[in-house]
């Protein structure tokens, strides 16, 4: 009983920051007093706050570009880390486990390690603020993770299958695109889940490779709008912004766990 009181306790507690969320994004935007942040209005302005966002930060650009970041980079990211552990898996590749480690070595560094040599190599390649830019950081961030989960996924096909496919006159490429891709199909959806959440709730490398507001992703944009908030931004404003852009990933993420979770064991360490 008492252990039960603790874990409903602790619950509220965790639940208490989302409880100020939710009031006050829907509370009106001229209807904010901290005083009352604990108090319900009464009154659901969430959309017209969420509308006030998209036209003071121009949300609408924003929300495009990340939308083609968080789909185009982790389809890129999975199919390339899969081609890594289909070759140092399934082909073989001589010194194959050093050339992982190559690839998967580079997570180990915090990524604020990164971003003044990006900033400066981005800036002399001329892909500082491009769409193209961070398409190509977030690719690259996601191949090491997408190589992980399909190296273990790999290691758990029976060799025969790819010497039968050889024997009956397919390519190596074929044999790659026609049966193991397939059959790793669960293991690169939750792989693109993951890497579709990073790169949708990315802040940092928008915030250092970008400028323009048709080139910066959304979170970026969001706390532009949140630093107004002295200037004359409406606290329910930006907090309505926030609230209603985080929800594709919860959507996303509630829509598929089931494919998640059974992506996760498949790729698990055998």
């Amino acid at each position: 009983m008492i252990r039960r009181a603790v874990l409903i306790l602790l619950g509220l507690v965790w639940l208490g920051p989302t409880y100020l969320l939710l009031v006050n994004a829907a509370r009106p935007a001229s209807g904010y007093d901290p005083a009352s942040a604990w108090v319900p209005s009464g009154d659901f302005a969430l959309l017209e706050n969420f509308g006030r966002a998209v036209e003071g930060a121009n949300l609408g650009g924003s929300l495009a570009s990340t939308a083609l970041y968080s789909v185009v980079s982790p389809l890129l990211g999975v199919l390339i880390g899969a081609l890594a552990g289909y070759v140092i898996v399934v082909l073989r590749l001589r010194h194959g486990f050093w050339w992982f480690l190559l690839i998967f070595g580079g997570t180990v560094f915090p990524s604020q390690m990164l971003l003044v040599p990006l900033f400066v190599g981005y800036s002399d390649a001329g892909l500082y603020d491009s769409r193209l830019g961070l398409i190509l950081i977030y690719t690259a961030i996601n191949v090491p993770l997408a190589a992980f989960v399909l190296r273990n996924f790999y290691s758990g096909i029976a060799f025969s299958i790819f010497e039968a496919a050889r024997m009956d006159g397919a390519s190596t490429f074929r044999v790659f695109w026609r049966i193991y891709l397939p059959m790793s199909l669960p293991a690169l959806a939750a792989v693109f889940i993951l890497e579709f959440t990073f790169i949708w709730n990315d802040l940092i490398f928008g915030l250092t490779l970008t400028q323009t507001e048709d080139v910066r992703p959304v979170m970026t944009a969001i706390a532009g709008l949140m630093t107004d908030v002295y200037a004359g931004t409406p606290v329910p404003v930006g907090l309505a912004a926030g609230l209603v852009v985080s929800l594709p990933t919860v959507v996303l993420f509630l829509a598929t766990q089931r494919l998640f979770a059974r992506g996760l064991s498949l790729g698990s360490v055998q």
